[in-house]
């Protein structure tokens, strides 16, 4: 509040125009309320160097299924995504993607599909739309934030993950009874939120299942009954797959140390 006017609306016009239109404050004259938030997701859908989803420890390829950027794993970053490196899933690895699903096109040809390859997804979004339930997506979607935010953070405890873990159960029981204000099929922004949060459901799930299984400190994830890196037991990557409701399958794939190994980050 002390910035002058005229500093403030020739070299801050972005900050004053975000604080005003998103929190209906005026910065040279209200406080900013300032929340942490999620900058970057550590891990994602497993890939190797070229892009291509694995489906096991040993590296195993699904033909035809590629993934790149910040939601894909290829493993360049540990337990620590630094600054800027987001430049190297996106760029590098994406390009390299890009160029391997030319190639694979190139030779692979159309695949014979079925009629009904589509009918989970399709019946899936219809079944969204028809539902008729008192749960509201943007509440359970808030409720999710605030369990996350409290509990999966930076910091965490066995107690903790488990209470974030039983809300999350009854997050999703709750979504089987939500209800659509829009039941259209052109531009349902309705339909687009409530699906994205089914799917947020199931990522919180498995980054709750997966910190409780790591007994150990590394990076951001930090266990305070767990404060100290365990190398000899957990340099790897866990891999985690829902099998059936609340059931999993948990593996394990080691880290390839190459030229830099890996240290304890100390200041």
């Amino acid at each position: 509040r002390h910035v002058p006017e005229e500093v403030r609306r020739t070299r801050l016009p972005e900050v004053v125009e975000l604080v005003h239109t998103y929190l209906g404050l005026d910065p040279g004259r209200d406080l900013i309320p300032v929340h942490p938030t999620a900058h970057y997701a550590v891990g994602g859908i497993p890939t190797d160097v070229w892009g291509r989803v694995v489906v096991d420890e040993q590296n195993t390829v699904l033909p035809g299924l590629y993934a790149a950027g910040e939601c894909a794993c290829v493993s360049v970053h540990g337990a620590n995504r630094l600054g800027t490196n987001s430049l190297v899933d996106i760029l590098v690895f994406g390009r390299r993607a890009g160029r391997d699903m030319a190639q694979y096109a190139r030779a692979a040809g159309t695949p014979a599909l079925s009629g009904s390859v589509a009918a989970g997804a399709v019946q899936h979004l219809r079944d969204l739309v028809g539902r008729e339930g008192p749960e509201s997506p943007v509440r359970l979607r808030d409720e999710l934030q605030r369990v996350m935010q409290e509990h999966v953070s930076v910091f965490r405890t066995e107690a903790g993950l488990r209470r974030a873990l039983d809300t999350i159960y009854d997050l999703q029981d709750r979504f089987t009874r939500i209800g659509l204000q829009d039941r259209g099929s052109i531009y349902n922004q309705n339909l687009l939120e409530a699906w994205e949060v089914g799917c947020l459901l199931d990522v919180a799930e498995a980054t709750t299942v997966a910190a409780l299984t790591r007994q150990e400190s590394r990076g951001v994830h930090y266990r305070e009954d767990y404060p100290r890196r365990d190398d000899a037991t957990w340099l790897k990557h866990t891999l985690l797959a829902r099998t059936a409701l609340r059931e999993y399958d948990i593996r394990f794939k080691p880290v390839v140390i190459t030229r830099f190994p890996p240290k304890e980050r100390v200041y």
